[in-house]
């Protein structure tokens, strides 16, 4: 069994859009980065980036995952650890 997930992308039909109430955006942010992870997409886009452009997309996710996620939670929910 898999251990990711990408339903959301896959199931939402509602408004996409920025900036008009925290349920939309909040919405429209996870459909964003689960397109944006799909595995053809990243093939492509990766290549394009530069060194700069990869190390800024990975310090603002390690900021995010750092500021927002307990030890606990990122060893389980990010690394999709097996609790020991």
């Amino acid at each position: 069994m898999a251990k990711h997930s990408h339903r959301f992308v896959e199931t939402f039909d509602g408004f996409s859009g920025y900036g008009l109430d925290r349920t939309t955006d909040e919405n429209t942010l996870q459909l964003y980065l689960q397109k944006f992870s799909d595995d053809r997409l990243m093939e492509t886009i990766l290549k394009r980036m530069t060194d700069e452009d990869i190390a800024e997309m990975f310090d603002i996710i390690s900021k995010m995952l750092k500021k927002h996620l307990s030890e606990h939670e990122y060893h389980q929910l990010f690394l999709k650890e097996e609790a020991t």
